[in-house]
């Protein structure tokens, strides 16, 4: 027996009336949020590098595959070899390039014919294959590359550059509109706003910037300074809250170098 089919026989059994009570009561929906936090826990082993911490999410995240397969065959709508077998039909369908005749001399090229073969298995919308549930950063660069590759784009980083100063008018004009009431004021600024941080992720692209891994790293960046402002703060025997600019701006200015008084 191969390793696939035996999880295949766990859950099932896991599944079974004599099996285990938490399994059995699971739906499609109760599991979407343990799908999302385990593909979450395999991209941070990724980025750790850790292989066995790698091959345990991995597993994790196959072993919802299997699941959510099990509950499918329960109700005769499909098993894990179809769901195999069409991933891999489809994946040498959309490689004619590998297993075809067809002729590619760049990756650019590959997303030209993969978009070109996708638009022809189904009647769709370009933008149709984006999960509507994605993370806002990571749903507009898809959105963007979507629309890039069909030819709507700047030819360079100057479009989306000058943007962003267009954007910063409009945001400055939203606040200095003394006509607008509190909560068009709070409307017009979401809208612009908005439109800001999709124009940021457009220049992300076209540095070939992954906006989420440059946002994470923003993010660890100032995580890491405000604790070392903390102690700051602390060693001072001052609350944050109690500090003036003058006070906080000089933390700041310490954890960033690094030299802790």
């Amino acid at each position: 027996m191969d390793a696939i089919q035996k999880l295949h026989e766990i859950v099932l059994q896991l599944r079974a009336p004599n099996g285990c009570p938490w399994d059995r009561e699971q739906t499609f929906e109760s599991l979407t949020p343990h799908i999302i936090e385990e593909a979450y826990e395999l991209v941070d082993a990724i980025k750790s590098g850790n292989k066995t911490d790698i091959r345990e999410e991995l597993g994790d995240v196959l072993l919802h595959v299997v699941m959510l397969s099990a509950m499918a065959e329960e109700t005769n709508d499909f098993n894990l070899d179809e769901v195999a077998d069409h991933v891999g039909e489809k994946m040498i369908r959309r490689h004619p390039h590998v297993f075809g005749d067809t002729q590619v001399n760049s990756v650019d090229e590959v997303w030209e014919n993969w978009e070109k073969i996708k638009a022809t298995e189904k009647e769709q919308n370009p933008l149709a294959s984006i999960p509507k549930s994605l993370p806002a950063l990571l749903k507009a660069a898809k959105i963007q590359k979507k629309a890039a590759r069909m030819g709507f784009d700047w030819p360079d980083s100057t479009g989306p550059l000058e943007k962003i100063d267009e954007e910063m008018a409009e945001i400055k004009t939203a606040l200095a509109d003394q006509s607008l009431s509190p909560s068009e004021r709070q409307t017009q600024l979401t809208d612009e706003l908005g439109d800001m941080l999709f124009t940021w992720v457009n220049i992300c692209r076209k540095f070939d910037i992954d906006p989420e891994t440059a946002l994470n790293s923003a993010n660890d960046k100032f995580s890491g300074r405000f604790l070392k402002v903390l102690e700051i703060a602390q060693s001072e025997k001052t609350e944050l809250k109690n500090a003036n600019l003058a006070t906080l701006n000089r933390w700041w200015d310490s954890a960033k170098s690094g030299i802790i008084f």
